[in-house]
């Protein structure tokens, strides 16, 4: 992961566009690459999209999009000082509190009132 980041700010920086990757434009980069990877997507059935990568072409589409939103994640990371292995690791463990596993012995259609 350290690699890429450094790749990427390399190539941006060889290129000079340093001047153009503000928080704002990389948000908005990030989100037209999620869209083009929906895009992808839009049309087809749920069984369809299980199987999107069965196709090469497709796949490679597929997979252009979602190193395309990966680099602007890690740009727009790097841009604002934003660990995102750290940010992730600290959203899962919200989310365990949040959302705890279900009791397996607790009937779906009770409530605390019976």
């Amino acid at each position: 992961m350290t690699e890429l980041r450094r790749r990427l700010a390399d190539f941006a920086a060889a290129r000079d566009w340093g001047r153009y990757h503000t928080p704002k434009n990389l948000a908005a980069a990030l989100s037209v690459e999620a869209s083009e990877l929906l895009e992808i997507f839009q049309w087809l059935t749920p069984e369809q999209s299980a199987r999107v990568m069965e196709d090469a072409g497709t796949a490679h589409r597929v997979e252009d999009e979602v190193a395309d939103v990966l680099a602007y994640l890690l740009q727009f990371c790097e841009v604002l000082g934003i660990d995102p292995l750290a940010a992730l690791a600290a959203k899962i463990e919200r989310n365990e509190t949040r959302f705890p596993v279900p009791d397996p012995t607790a009937s779906p259609h009770r409530h605390s009132s019976e």
